[in-house]
């Protein structure tokens, strides 16, 4: 029993020490220096009297393919721009038949044929239709002979938005 009791209270101190070292309970701690790395340098970039600015950047490899990307865009700038054109683009993604395309192609499966001989995509009008769908939002384009790939440009955006819906 005594091994119970010191075993517990050696847990307690550790407990007690990470508690202490979080902020002491009083509330969340900041965050370790570093952790927002791409969001200070952001930061640095913006003047302090604006409404701020929004980034996404990722480095990808997925498929064979290596993709590098970064966008960022001012607050003020993204809230004055014309959103009508974005239901369509958003749209494409919100068929799970289209998302298994995404993932498909990302993957490497770019041939029709190849996508044709998945299960549960539906018939091979179907899968055009969806295809079409996609191509016409600009997520995918055709890389010849009945191939479709993402275009680089939207690799990191894409992911960013799964990423995004995901939380």
């Amino acid at each position: 029993m005594a091994d119970v009791e010191e075993r517990l209270a050696a847990l307690e101190a550790q407990v007690a020490e990470l508690i202490e070292r979080l902020g002491g309970g009083a509330g969340p701690a900041p965050p370790p220096e570093g952790l927002f790395w791409a969001l200070d340098g952001l930061k640095q970039r913006l003047p302090t009297d604006g409404a701020g600015a929004v980034l996404y950047t990722g480095t990808v490899r997925v498929g064979g393919q290596h993709y590098d990307w970064q966008y960022g865009r001012g607050v003020e700038d993204l809230l004055a721009d014309d959103w009508a054109d974005l239901p369509v683009v958003l749209s494409a993604l919100a068929h799970p038949v289209r998302l298994r395309l995404l993932r498909e192609i990302l993957g490497g499966r770019q041939g029709t044929a190849e996508l044709a001989g998945i299960e549960d995509l539906g018939t091979t009008g179907q899968l055009h239709h969806h295809l079409r769908q996609l191509t016409a939002a600009g997520w995918l384009r055709s890389a010849g002979r009945g191939r479709y790939a993402i275009p680089a440009e939207r690799v990191v955006p894409l992911l960013a938005i799964l990423t995004a819906a995901g939380r």
